[in-house]
């Protein structure tokens, strides 16, 4: 899944992509509000990592304006402002959670994977969804209640993200965004039909269908 993180710290925001990325997340960074703002403006994030000071204005201030123009994706207020009252206005102000620095990386991942469980309604790290499960924790997969096949990270976050739209049609161009962050080097559209393949020796291809023209659908049985 992608993620925003706006954060105008450049070692700490190098730090924190590089954890989410291992983490099986990709993060667009933003380190002023100008640039967050022209972000959520054309791509689609399914999380946002927010800090509060930024050179060119509060993230608070963005963080509210997100929430009058209908975006409803959890936010995780990551900022040095430690005081009670902080925490309160900043969860007042829309925020879904709140971490304060200095912080530990497993703590930010745990917070991420709850904010985003909760989003899809789920409790355990373990997704379920038509006889195909997805273990988060060790990226694996199996199918009915079968034996568990280990999955490549790219394989992981394609299923994933299948999983957490499922019956969505989503067009190669779509899941590419997904997969690779803005600075990556581009990757080719067949590339996707690669990782298709595979997954589907797994799932089945009556659970991953292809609509001709349009992209891929995941089918819940």
């Amino acid at each position: 899944m992608k993620l925003l993180l706006l954060e105008d710290d450049d070692l700490l925001a190098e730090s924190l992509v590089e954890c989410l990325k291992d983490s099986g997340y990709r993060a667009d960074l933003a380190t002023s509000l100008k640039v967050a703002r022209s972000l959520m403006a054309t791509e689609h994030y399914e999380l946002a990592i927010l800090d509060l000071g930024l050179p060119d204005g509060s993230g608070l201030a963005l963080l509210r304006q997100w929430r009058k123009e209908g975006h409803d994706l959890p936010v995780l207020i990551l900022t040095a402002r430690d005081t009670w009252e902080d925490k309160v206005i900043g969860l007042e102000g829309g925020a879904d959670d709140y971490l304060t620095k200095p912080f530990h990386e497993a703590e930010l991942i745990a917070r991420v994977m709850a904010l985003l469980r909760r989003k899809s309604g789920r409790l355990s790290r373990e997704l379920t969804l038509g006889g195909v499960s997805l273990d988060e924790a060790n990226q694996c997969v199996r199918v009915d209640g079968g034996t568990w096949h280990s999955l490549t990270g790219t394989e992981f976050l394609l299923l994933r993200y299948f999983m957490h739209h499922p019956g969505r049609i989503l067009s190669k161009g779509h899941l590419l965004n997904q997969l690779y962050a803005l600075d990556q080097d581009a990757a080719a559209p067949n590339l996707i039909e690669v990782y298709i393949a595979r997954l589907r020796r797994h799932v089945g291809k009556s659970v991953i269908q292809t609509r001709r023209g349009q992209g891929y659908v995941f089918i819940a049985r």
